[in-house]
């Protein structure tokens, strides 16, 4: 059955979009009949993968290399969508990477690393999107939002991760400056919401689910006994980019099998 194209005439930049739970996202949109900018950091085959997939698909993509933490260059991707579709209607921030150590053996590069990327970058395109949406304002042909952002988040901006401070200090980060920001848009009729994903299936986490016996230890954690798919996120954005969630802002919704329940304490009450 054909997806709803419930996000026809609008365009998206989905940050980080080459692989993984971002690929997802984008062709979701575009299956939802949005056009999507690909934003990559480094592997223009992968991100030239989903554009061709968009394509074959009927979309509209393309794709565009730009690290989400240098200010010039996102605000080159920003321009460039303009130029191409004409406005940008959505925003995904999923751009993120993880550098784990020890606490004590953390080091300043490693930290500022996953800051800069995953806390900051959000901060650069959201304030980019946002300046779009407010210049442009609500066209009810497309939306009756003036804007979506879309804040790729985690569980772990609830539940602390020994060995990953970084990571997890930048998706608390992601979960105050998604509100703070919601916060301060609405009046403008942009739409601000989160995403947390719990475990998901993608290269990142690849030693947490090759092996039968990595699978069961992670099962643990997941009430729900199965570990999510890329897919599970992207309708869930695709979901949130459209006006069936319009009267949704400032909030998380955690895709993650129930790990945020704190299965642990499911037998110690």
């Amino acid at each position: 059955m054909k997806t709803p194209q419930k996000l026809k005439n609008q365009s998206a930049i989905v940050t980080g979009a080459d692989s993984g739970i971002g690929k997802a996202v984008a062709i979701a949109l575009a299956e939802a009949g949005a056009k999507v900018l690909i934003n990559y950091a480094h592997n223009q085959d992968a991100a030239d993968e989903v554009v061709n997939t968009i394509k074959d698909a009927g979309g509209k993509a393309f794709a565009y290399q730009c690290d989400v933490s240098k200010e010039n260059e996102v605000k080159a991707m920003f321009a460039a969508a303009i130029k191409k579709y004409g406005t940008v209607d959505i925003l995904v921030n999923n751009a993120g990477l993880q550098k784990d150590a020890k606490f004590v053996d953390m080091t300043l590069e490693q930290w500022n690393t996953v800051i800069n990327i995953n806390l900051t970058g959000q901060f650069l395109c959201s304030r980019e999107a946002a300046k779009e949406f407010i210049k442009r304002g609500v066209v009810e042909k497309r939306s009756v939002a003036a804007g979506k952002i879309i804040c790729m988040s985690s569980v772990h901006e609830i539940i602390p991760w020994a060995g990953h401070v970084n990571y997890a200090a930048s998706k608390g980060g992601i979960s105050m400056f998604m509100k703070s920001i919601a916060q301060e848009l609405a009046p403008h009729r942009i739409r601000v919401a989160g995403i947390a994903p719990g475990a998901i299936q993608t290269p990142i986490n690849k030693p947490a689910w090759e092996t039968p016996e990595a699978m069961d230890k992670l099962l643990e954690l997941i009430p729900y006994n199965r570990i999510g798919q890329p897919a599970d996120v992207g309708k869930l954005a695709a979901w949130l980019a459209s006006d069936d969630s319009d009267y949704i802002t400032g909030t998380t919704i955690f895709v993650d099998g129930g790990m945020s329940l704190y299965p642990g304490f499911a037998d110690n009450g």
